[in-house]
Protein backbone atom coordinates (compact mmCIF):
# COMPACT_ATOMS: atom_id res chain seq x y z
CA UNK A 1 0.00 0.00 0.00
CA UNK A 2 2.75 2.56 0.84
CA UNK A 3 3.68 2.11 -3.43
CA UNK A 4 0.29 3.59 -3.64
CA UNK A 5 0.85 6.30 -1.05
CA UNK A 6 4.25 7.03 -2.45
CA UNK A 7 2.83 7.30 -6.63
CA UNK A 8 0.07 10.05 -5.09
CA UNK A 9 2.44 11.95 -3.19
CA UNK A 10 5.09 12.49 -6.26
CA UNK A 11 2.21 13.22 -8.65
CA UNK A 12 1.06 16.17 -5.63
CA UNK A 13 4.98 16.78 -5.77
CA UNK A 14 4.69 17.48 -9.55
CA UNK A 15 1.19 19.26 -9.68
CA UNK A 16 3.12 21.76 -6.99
CA UNK A 17 5.84 22.21 -9.89
CA UNK A 18 2.83 22.61 -12.21
CA UNK A 19 1.39 25.64 -10.70
CA UNK A 20 4.69 27.27 -10.55
CA UNK A 21 5.31 27.17 -14.37
CA UNK A 22 1.61 27.51 -15.73
CA UNK A 23 0.86 30.97 -17.32
CA UNK A 24 -2.86 30.53 -16.77
CA UNK A 25 -4.99 31.12 -14.62
CA UNK A 26 -7.94 28.34 -15.89
CA UNK A 27 -4.75 25.77 -15.57
CA UNK A 28 -3.85 26.44 -12.12
CA UNK A 29 -7.56 25.82 -11.06
CA UNK A 30 -7.73 21.80 -12.49
CA UNK A 31 -4.16 21.36 -11.64
CA UNK A 32 -5.59 22.55 -8.21
CA UNK A 33 -8.64 20.31 -8.96
CA UNK A 34 -6.41 17.27 -10.08
CA UNK A 35 -3.98 17.65 -6.74
CA UNK A 36 -7.31 17.96 -4.54
CA UNK A 37 -9.09 14.71 -6.33
CA UNK A 38 -5.30 13.01 -5.44
CA UNK A 39 -5.83 13.89 -1.90
CA UNK A 40 -9.07 12.15 -1.17
CA UNK A 41 -7.21 9.05 -2.64
CA UNK A 42 -4.58 9.53 -0.43
CA UNK A 43 -7.01 9.44 2.37
CA UNK A 44 -8.25 6.08 1.07
CA UNK A 45 -4.50 4.70 0.16
CA UNK A 46 -3.51 5.92 3.87
CA UNK A 47 -5.96 3.71 5.41
CA UNK A 48 -3.44 0.94 5.10
CA UNK A 49 -6.24 -0.82 3.47
CA UNK A 50 -8.40 -1.15 5.83
CA UNK A 51 -11.61 0.35 4.45
CA UNK A 52 -14.25 1.61 6.50
CA UNK A 53 -17.36 4.17 6.52
CA UNK A 54 -15.80 6.55 7.89
CA UNK A 55 -12.50 6.41 5.34
CA UNK A 56 -15.22 6.02 2.15
CA UNK A 57 -16.90 9.17 3.56
CA UNK A 58 -14.62 11.15 4.06
CA UNK A 59 -12.54 10.04 0.65
CA UNK A 60 -15.92 11.13 -0.94
CA UNK A 61 -16.11 14.52 0.93
CA UNK A 62 -12.76 15.74 -0.29
CA UNK A 63 -12.69 14.25 -3.64
CA UNK A 64 -16.28 16.12 -4.21
CA UNK A 65 -15.19 19.71 -2.07
CA UNK A 66 -11.84 20.01 -3.30
CA UNK A 67 -11.95 18.23 -6.78
CA UNK A 68 -15.04 19.65 -8.15
CA UNK A 69 -16.68 22.42 -5.72
CA UNK A 70 -13.52 24.46 -4.92
CA UNK A 71 -12.76 24.71 -8.36
CA UNK A 72 -16.06 25.53 -9.67
CA UNK A 73 -16.07 27.87 -7.48
CA UNK A 74 -12.98 29.53 -8.51
CA UNK A 75 -13.89 29.00 -12.66
CA UNK A 76 -17.15 31.00 -11.85
CA UNK A 77 -15.35 33.90 -10.12
CA UNK A 78 -12.67 33.68 -12.80
CA UNK A 79 -15.64 34.06 -15.71
CA UNK A 80 -17.70 36.52 -13.92
CA UNK A 81 -14.56 38.51 -13.45
CA UNK A 82 -13.51 40.85 -16.67
CA UNK A 83 -10.00 40.60 -16.12
CA UNK A 84 -6.89 38.71 -18.01
CA UNK A 85 -6.16 34.95 -18.09
CA UNK A 86 -3.03 34.77 -17.28
CA UNK A 87 -1.31 34.20 -13.98
CA UNK A 88 0.83 37.88 -14.38
CA UNK A 89 3.25 36.91 -11.45
CA UNK A 90 5.28 38.98 -9.51
CA UNK A 91 8.24 36.33 -9.88
CA UNK A 92 8.90 34.87 -13.31
CA UNK A 93 7.86 31.41 -14.11
CA UNK A 94 11.49 30.19 -14.66
CA UNK A 95 12.58 31.88 -11.65
CA UNK A 96 9.31 30.08 -9.56
CA UNK A 97 10.35 26.60 -11.16
CA UNK A 98 14.34 27.24 -9.49
CA UNK A 99 12.42 28.71 -6.03
CA UNK A 100 10.41 25.33 -6.51
CA UNK A 101 13.68 23.05 -6.84
CA UNK A 102 14.77 24.88 -3.65
CA UNK A 103 11.36 24.45 -1.89
CA UNK A 104 11.50 20.40 -2.91
CA UNK A 105 15.44 19.99 -1.64
CA UNK A 106 14.53 21.73 1.91
CA UNK A 107 11.45 19.81 2.12
CA UNK A 108 13.31 16.65 1.42
CA UNK A 109 15.93 17.95 4.61
CA UNK A 110 12.91 18.17 6.92
CA UNK A 111 11.67 14.69 5.41
CA UNK A 112 14.89 13.36 6.82
CA UNK A 113 15.47 15.32 9.99
CA UNK A 114 11.43 14.71 11.23
CA UNK A 115 11.07 11.70 12.60
CA UNK A 116 7.21 10.07 11.93
CA UNK A 117 5.24 8.87 15.25
CA UNK A 118 3.11 6.61 12.84
CA UNK A 119 4.51 3.36 11.95
CA UNK A 120 4.28 2.61 8.34
CA UNK A 121 3.70 5.96 7.05
CA UNK A 122 5.28 6.88 3.84
CA UNK A 123 9.27 8.22 3.78
CA UNK A 124 8.49 10.84 1.87
CA UNK A 125 4.65 11.77 2.73
CA UNK A 126 6.31 14.75 5.17
CA UNK A 127 8.42 15.73 2.10
CA UNK A 128 5.58 15.77 0.69
CA UNK A 129 3.42 17.83 3.37
CA UNK A 130 6.35 20.74 3.55
CA UNK A 131 6.80 21.12 -0.12
CA UNK A 132 3.04 21.66 -0.74
CA UNK A 133 2.48 23.86 2.39
CA UNK A 134 5.26 25.98 0.96
CA UNK A 135 4.36 26.30 -2.98
CA UNK A 136 1.24 27.32 -1.70
CA UNK A 137 2.77 30.03 0.46
CA UNK A 138 4.98 30.86 -2.20
CA UNK A 139 1.87 31.45 -4.45
CA UNK A 140 -0.04 33.42 -2.41
CA UNK A 141 3.18 35.86 -1.73
CA UNK A 142 4.60 35.71 -5.91
CA UNK A 143 1.26 35.75 -7.54
CA UNK A 144 -0.50 39.06 -8.49
CA UNK A 145 -4.34 38.20 -9.11
CA UNK A 146 -6.65 37.17 -5.94
CA UNK A 147 -7.96 33.77 -7.96
CA UNK A 148 -4.10 32.43 -7.68
CA UNK A 149 -3.99 33.56 -4.05
CA UNK A 150 -7.05 31.17 -3.38
CA UNK A 151 -5.14 28.50 -5.08
CA UNK A 152 -2.02 29.04 -3.18
CA UNK A 153 -4.30 28.75 -0.11
CA UNK A 154 -5.92 25.69 -1.18
CA UNK A 155 -2.54 24.08 -1.62
CA UNK A 156 -0.90 25.11 1.64
CA UNK A 157 -3.56 23.82 2.83
CA UNK A 158 -3.32 20.60 1.02
CA UNK A 159 0.39 20.46 2.74
CA UNK A 160 -1.27 20.40 6.79
CA UNK A 161 -3.40 17.58 5.73
CA UNK A 162 -0.78 15.86 4.38
CA UNK A 163 1.32 16.67 7.40
CA UNK A 164 -1.95 15.33 9.70
CA UNK A 165 -1.04 11.93 8.30
CA UNK A 166 2.62 11.62 9.33
CA UNK A 167 1.70 13.13 12.45
CA UNK A 168 -1.61 11.40 13.81
CA UNK A 169 -2.29 7.65 12.80
CA UNK A 170 -6.53 8.53 12.75
CA UNK A 171 -7.55 12.11 12.57
CA UNK A 172 -11.46 12.22 14.09
CA UNK A 173 -13.60 12.50 11.79
CA UNK A 174 -15.33 15.10 12.64
CA UNK A 175 -12.05 16.98 12.97
CA UNK A 176 -11.51 16.26 9.32
CA UNK A 177 -15.38 17.20 8.48
CA UNK A 178 -14.24 20.64 10.31
CA UNK A 179 -11.32 21.67 8.32
CA UNK A 180 -12.80 20.70 5.11
CA UNK A 181 -16.09 23.09 5.99
CA UNK A 182 -13.99 25.84 7.20
CA UNK A 183 -11.88 25.52 4.00
CA UNK A 184 -15.00 25.57 1.95
CA UNK A 185 -16.37 29.10 4.23
CA UNK A 186 -13.04 30.52 2.98
CA UNK A 187 -13.41 29.77 -0.25
CA UNK A 188 -16.78 30.79 -0.63
CA UNK A 189 -16.00 34.19 1.17
CA UNK A 190 -12.96 34.39 -1.16
CA UNK A 191 -14.52 33.92 -4.18
CA UNK A 192 -17.61 36.96 -3.08
CA UNK A 193 -14.39 39.08 -2.10
CA UNK A 194 -12.96 38.59 -6.04
CA UNK A 195 -16.27 39.04 -7.60
CA UNK A 196 -16.56 42.22 -4.97
CA UNK A 197 -13.13 43.35 -5.93
CA UNK A 198 -13.65 43.22 -10.25
CA UNK A 199 -17.33 44.46 -9.39
CA UNK A 200 -16.12 47.55 -8.06
CA UNK A 201 -11.90 48.55 -9.46
CA UNK A 202 -12.63 46.23 -12.76
CA UNK A 203 -9.62 44.18 -12.24
CA UNK A 204 -8.69 41.69 -9.36
CA UNK A 205 -4.59 42.17 -9.56
CA UNK A 206 -3.83 42.34 -5.14
CA UNK A 207 -0.65 44.08 -5.88
CA UNK A 208 -2.85 47.55 -7.74
CA UNK A 209 -4.72 47.72 -4.45
CA UNK A 210 -1.66 49.23 -2.79
CA UNK A 211 -2.39 52.26 -4.37
CA UNK A 212 -5.84 53.05 -2.49
CA UNK A 213 -5.95 55.55 0.05
CA UNK A 214 -7.94 56.39 3.23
Amino acid sequence: MNNIVDLILVFLILSGFGLLGSSRLVSCIRIAAAQGTALGFLVLAQSFGVLSLRVIFITVAVVVLKGFVFPHLLERALRESDTSREVQPFVGYVGSLVTGVIILVFSFWLGLKAALPVAGASSIIVTGAFFLFLVGLFLIVARKTAINQVVGYLVMENGIYIFGFATVAEIPALVELGVLLDVFVAVFVMGIAIYRINKAFDHIDSDRLRSLKG
